[in-house]
């Protein structure tokens, strides 16, 4: 049995209450619900009590020898941070690629060079398990080290079975050995492999007939993803794709409108997809559609950052009535960066958001992105025992002074992963 853990009088204690059965929209996403000098009780695992510490000391001051305590005091407490959009599992780098960028190449150019993903698609195929495993556990651990406590990851370095069938094993086994949960999502159409260039409809066949079932068969992943974008999947293409995931009981994703204008906000309405993400260059028309149907807007400022282009309007998007979520967008050509709280600093700089919004943005919002509001995302009874300590006494300063990363104690399914910065145990010698 896990050791109780009560997590005292924090200078603000944000709770998120009452947002398990819709993302938050509007004037939703700035009501964090701050109890100043806030508790959390936390026992097996999952969140007993949350409320005010003169509240909670009268219900569990008797227990405090036999549970771990944390003097929360002058410290912002958060619901673990969850990234909704990673692409995890790969191996290789890629940072050749950032000196063409700066000398002018655009992604595409790079991609077309047989860079971008093919290379990394390449790097990923030669490694074997244990490589990509190993690489993969220890961007975790970094994960962790900057507050977040469940990540959503990517195949689609593949671009053939065994490949994506390696990335999708590791992931599980990730899930299982990690403190951070791993929620996984097929993206066999990440791009057209180099030999069905000429005949991409013949790779979307591959796709529909043979490999989405197999995913669905063995239970490696719960959504379905697509790129669609100019030059790599079109609207029709990725609409069979997903609805061919829809009928194998994987819920849609989809890179929507980043490079290009392309209606993939209106396909993400049309299909229902839990999110689309990316958006830079989403219209008004898709992004009201989305706001109807209730799709997150998993918006990516830091890949925007990194390309040197102008990111997505999250202002506009949540003014519109879309739900937005942030995250990192962890992967070799376009983001390489674990700092999901950095990324909340550039939602913050680099598209109107507020610091309140980006909070909701990372924590239950992100939490809707991948089905996982239920369980996580909030500071509420029944939900897990995964919080974020700061080492900032209000929720503001941790945008303010942006680029540090403020985390001190991690606390995931009620075990103690991060304190002082520093991971525990055994995960600081992985």
């Amino acid at each position: 049995m896990k050791k109780a853990v009560f997590i005292r009088n924090a200078a603000q204690l944000v709770t998120l209450k009452g947002s398990s059965h819709a993302p938050r929209v509007k004037a939703e996403m700035s009501d964090l619900g701050i109890i100043e000098k806030g508790s959390v009780w936390i026992e097996d695992g999952i969140i007993q009590d949350v409320g005010p510490d003169a509240e909670l000391m009268a219900v569990y001051g008797s227990r405090l020898a036999d549970a771990e305590v944390i003097d929360a005091s002058g410290k912002l407490v958060t619901p673990g941070l969850v990234d909704p959009h990673t692409h995890l599992v790969f191996a290789g780098s890629r940072e050749s690629e950032f000196t063409m960028r700066l000398q002018g190449a655009t992604y595409m150019d790079i991609m077309n060079a047989g860079g971008g993903i093919h290379a990394t698609t390449g790097a990923t195929q030669a490694a074997s398990f244990d490589e990509l495993y190993q690489q993969s556990y220890s961007r975790l651990n970094q994960f962790l080290c900057h507050g977040v406590t469940t990540v959503e990851a990517k195949s689609g370095y593949g671009m053939e079975w065994e490949t994506e069938l390696k990335q999708l094993e590791v992931a599980k086994e990730l899930n299982q050995s990690h403190p951070i949960d791993v929620v996984s999502t097929f993206m066999g159409a990440h791009a057209i492999p180099t030999e069905y260039k000429q005949r991409p409809d013949d790779f979307v066949q591959l796709l529909v007939e043979e490999m989405i079932p197999k995913v669905a068969h063995l239970g490696l992943a719960e959504f379905n993803d697509v790129f669609c974008e100019k030059g790599v999947f079109t609207p029709e293409q990725s609409k069979v794709i997903l609805e061919a995931g829809k009928r194998h009981g994987l819920i849609p994703k989809i890179h929507a409108d980043e490079i290009e204008p392309y209606e993939g906000a209106e396909l993400a309405a049309e299909v229902g997809a839990i999110s689309a993400d990316h958006l830079l260059k989403a219209s008004e028309k898709g992004i009201t559609a989305m706001a109807e149907k209730g799709v997150v807007a998993v918006l990516l400022p830091g890949t925007a950052y990194f390309l040197m282009a102008e990111s997505a309007n999250g202002r506009k998007m949540i003014d519109l009535g879309v739900p937005v979520a942030l995250s990192t967008d962890c992967n070799p050509g376009s983001s390489p960066t674990v700092s999901l709280p950095f990324i909340m600093n550039l939602g913050c700089l680099k598209m109107g958001m507020t610091p309140a919004e980006v909070i909701t943005a990372a924590t239950i919002n992100a939490a809707h992105a991948i089905n996982r509001a239920s369980k996580i995302g909030s500071l509420e009874v029944g939900k897990q025992g995964d919080v974020t300590i700061f080492n900032v006494d209000n929720y503001m300063k941790l945008q303010y002074s942006y680029g540090v990363n403020h985390t001190d104690t991690v606390v995931k399914n009620g075990l103690i992963a991060v304190r002082g910065g520093n991971l525990i145990g055994e995960l600081s010698l992985s």
